[in-house]
């Protein structure tokens, strides 16, 4: 009796024509139809809408998808920048105000005072430097003209340190401020010269500079307890000396009344010669007298910045040494001198 083969292994999976065994080999194949033999495109299954109205019930096999343009909004410009953010700094200084002050001061500077300079040269073009000078007058003439010279000459802003009081006056504090004053304390001074690399101007005396009469004018009184000299040795910046004549003539004190300034809540009440010739307006008004200033060597310290604490004998000793050669160069100053006039 003949072997019959078995039927050939079928993967899992596979389908085979309705009532038809695979072919065994030898055996033709059974003829297919036309539609088998041509590929068919195959059809993925669209995604159809879910709608509940009724009337919209029957859905034809086919969902068709409609695409709808999406609004793009259009950019639009940029926001100008706020005139006051980019105009006034942290510290209250605004350029346009400072470029304003410089022209109405420029034809005092240069046809009333005629400031004449010696050593501009010496003031750092870059990086922060602590600019100090002597001060006097009831209305001081020294710290405007300074701070004008370099900015003209060398284009550099200069931030002026002073008492915290002329912040307090109304109208005099804003304006000050946006001419580049700023309260005299350490952490301030700190930040322009270590922080921002900028010039700081202070005056060492304080108020018994700018109180003093004029009997005892070019004598320097005591430079506090040295913290200028400190803050440039944490800054790392050097000090700049800065020697002037002519401004204690400009509006010299012939007497003070204690009294009526207790009364003002003023450090002090200066009676000026200006005040005695013009009336009020001698308090706004300067004589005209030539002022010279002279730029001394820089001074830098051999210690490394960013301590919390220096040798007080060392912050002494330095503090004493730069107002003995500031004294002597006011001295040398007054004895070229021919006239307060004219210089």
């Amino acid at each position: 009796m003949p072997e019959v083969s078995p039927e050939p292994h079928k993967p899992a999976g596979t389908t085979t024509r309705s009532g038809c065994l695979p072919p065994d080999e030898g055996t033709p194949a059974a003829p297919v139809e036309l539609e088998d033999a041509v590929p068919q495109p195959s059809r993925v299954p669209q995604p159809s809408r879910v709608t509940t109205d009724p009337t919209r019930s029957s859905v034809s096999a086919k969902a068709t998808v409609s695409v709808l343009p999406v609004a793009r909004q259009k950019p639009g410009p940029a926001p100008s920048p706020d005139p006051r953010r980019s105009d006034v700094d942290e510290w209250g200084r605004s350029e346009q105000v400072r470029a304003i002050a410089r022209r109405l001061y420029d034809p005092i500077y240069r046809y009333w005072f005629r400031v004449e300079w010696d050593g501009l040269e010496k003031i750092p073009r870059t990086g922060g430097a602590l600019l100090i000078a002597n001060h006097a007058g009831a209305v001081p003439a020294d710290a405007p003209a300074i701070m004008h010279g370099i900015e003209r000459d060398l284009g550099r802003p200069v931030y002026g340190l002073a008492d915290y009081f002329f912040r307090t006056v109304p109208f005099v504090g804003t304006l000050w401020s946006r001419t580049g004053g700023v309260p005299a304390h350490p952490d301030n001074a700190y930040r322009l010269l270590h922080d921002q690399g900028q010039l700081a101007l202070v005056f060492p005396e304080g108020t018994k500079a700018t109180s003093k009469t004029y009997t005892d004018r070019y004598r320097l009184r005591r430079f506090g307890r040295g913290g200028f000299v400190e803050i440039a040795m944490r800054a790392g910046a050097p000090i700049v000396p800065i020697a002037v004549v002519g401004a204690e003539e400009a509006m010299p004190i012939l007497f003070r009344l204690n009294g009526v300034a207790k009364a003002l809540s003023l450090p002090y009440f200066p009676v000026t010669a200006n005040a005695l010739l013009l009336g009020p307006l001698g308090y706004v008004t300067y004589f005209p007298a030539k002022i010279k200033i002279r730029v001394l060597d820089p001074i830098t310290f051999d210690v490394e910045p960013g301590l919390d604490r220096y040798a007080r004998s060392r912050v002494m000793d330095e503090t004493e040494r730069i107002r003995s050669s500031l004294q002597e160069a006011l001295l040398d100053m007054l004895r070229e001198r021919r006239s307060v006039w004219f210089g």
